[in-house]
């Protein structure tokens, strides 16, 4: 296998274009009027941009990228908030999906959910009590959802 493809639907290609670039830290490979195209090797990634005269809401749970310590989760929140990217919320220490983790969220603007997340440890618990797990609402907090991660 070489990549994973993803091929989303927006609303504004022009906006997601800016926003995806700056999310990825490279440039599409292929952009038309209605379509663009990320190729992002060390994510072993085809991700595509497809120009759609609406969506309705997240149409996933989410989508995240993982790394390898809380150092890199911190590079790329700053990275990204240098960027205009400003997370919509942080969970440091945080027991999600039977996991330790260290995240932020973003969302695209047609309202996706992204995580950067780091995984410390495995735990026998789903989520943390008072917390939701894995599902940011930005308008609300974090929001409740029964099958929220399969990372």
């Amino acid at each position: 296998m070489k990549y994973a493809h993803v091929g989303l639907n927006v609303t504004n290609l022009e906006k997601s274009v800016e926003f995806y670039s700056k999310l990825f830290g490279a440039e599409p490979v292929k952009v038309k009027q209605d379509y663009a195209k990320f190729l992002l090797e060390k994510l072993g990634l085809n991700f595509t941009l497809n120009l759609c005269d609406g969506v309705s809401g997240n149409q996933v749970g989410h989508f995240g990228i993982q790394v390898e310590s809380t150092d890199e989760v911190i590079a790329h929140k700053n990275r990204l908030e240098q960027n205009g990217i400003l997370s919509m919320y942080d969970e440091m220490n945080t027991t999600c999906c039977y996991a330790l983790q260290d995240k932020f969220w973003i969302h695209d603007p047609d309202g996706n959910e992204w995580e950067f997340f780091y995984t410390k440890a495995d735990t026998d618990v789903h989520g943390e009590k008072d917390s939701a797990c894995c599902v940011p609402n930005s308008s609300e907090g974090l929001k409740e959802s029964k099958d929220c991660c399969t990372k």
